[in-house]
């Protein structure tokens, strides 16, 4: 006997009939069952395909960064660096710009002279003089009361020039004064002409630099490391020598006699000869032993004598840069 299928059984194995049919082909039209017999709505599936795996992300690696370790002139021979030299010449050619050297700053002129609390431009009466920085002016005259130094009347025609970060310079011995205190000033503006005033000996400039409290005669600094440096007659700039003698606290020893060779190279004959002393003792405060500017480039034989010892180095010297040396001892 036939088997007999009810026409409502029917309705409900369409739907089973159709999923199955779905599951096999994977892409299929699905059959929902509305409310009214006998009726079906359709929806399309999505087609599902396989995807490819994400893809492996690209790694770069670091660019090495060259960090340049400062030189460090307490485990190197020597280290040159840029120096400050933050600072106009306040004599402009065609007039000496050149620091007198036979009485540099802390020096005594072998014992003839006070120590040097600054440097001096060799000049005729008149010479202009020029601000050596952006300031303002805070004192312009004579100074007849004993403010800069521990004498009146020893600068003579006196100006003082406040800069930034507690700096100050001061020119003196000078003929005439153009400025007035109080006057802001620009780098390189004429401030008044050399002179002889005060306690001068011959027609010059008498240029410090002081940190700090500028009425403190001891707070200077030597004006051959703050001062931009001077040409030579092929254009160069000249560079700098800083030297410090040490012990092995860091302490800085005094006193010590320091002969310095120059020499194009050091197969080759001395071409010239410096004669230094450690700075008074009243201007020894901590920053170095002696300076020395105005220097050609070259290569440099540093004799240091002290304690009845003499010990020797070699350093070079380039074209405005700052050589510094430090002796432990």
């Amino acid at each position: 006997m036939p088997l007999q299928i009810h026409s409502d059984s029917m309705h409900l194995m369409k739907p089973i009939l159709s999923l199955l049919l779905c599951l096999t082909l994977v892409s299929c039209v699905a059959t929902e069952v509305t409310d009214t017999p006998g009726v079906v709505n359709t929806k399309a599936l999505p087609t599902i395909t396989s995807l490819p795996p994400p893809p492996v992300p690209s790694i770069t690696p670091p660019v090495p960064v060259n960090t340049e370790i400062p030189c460090d002139p307490f485990v190197a021979e020597f280290c040159i660096t840029e120096g400050h030299f933050i600072l106009q010449r306040p004599i402009q050619p065609p007039g000496n710009d050149l620091v007198d050297p036979t009485y540099r700053y802390g020096s005594t002129a072998n014992g003839t002279r006070d120590p040097h609390h600054g440097v001096e431009f060799p000049n005729p009466s008149g010479t202009p003089v020029h601000a050596a920085a952006d300031g303002v002016v805070i004192f312009a005259g004579p100074d007849e009361e004993p403010i800069y130094a521990p004498w009146g009347n020893f600068y003579g025609n006196l100006v003082v020039i406040k800069h930034q970060d507690g700096l100050f310079t001061l020119y003196a011995h000078l003929s005439q004064i153009e400025v007035e205190p109080g006057q802001k000033l620009l780098t390189g503006e004429k401030i008044g002409e050399v002179g002889r005033t005060g306690g001068a000996i011959g027609s010059h400039l008498h240029f410090e630099v002081r940190r700090g409290k500028v009425e403190d005669y001891f707070a200077t600094r030597n004006p051959e490391l703050w001062l931009s440096p001077a040409k030579d007659a092929g254009g160069n700039p000249f560079g700098a020598l800083v030297i410090s003698l040490v012990d092995g606290d860091g302490h800085f020893k005094k006193p010590a006699n320091f002969t310095i060779g120059y020499y194009s190279d050091r197969s080759q004959p001395l071409i010239r000869a410096y004669y230094m002393t450690t700075y008074s003792p009243d201007l020894l405060d901590g920053e170095e032993s002696v300076a020395l500017g105005e220097l050609s480039a070259g290569q440099y034989r540093i004799a240091v004598e002290t304690d009845g010892r003499v010990i020797e180095r070699w350093v070079d010297v380039e074209w405005g840069k700052l050589t510094q040396v430090v002796f432990i001892k």
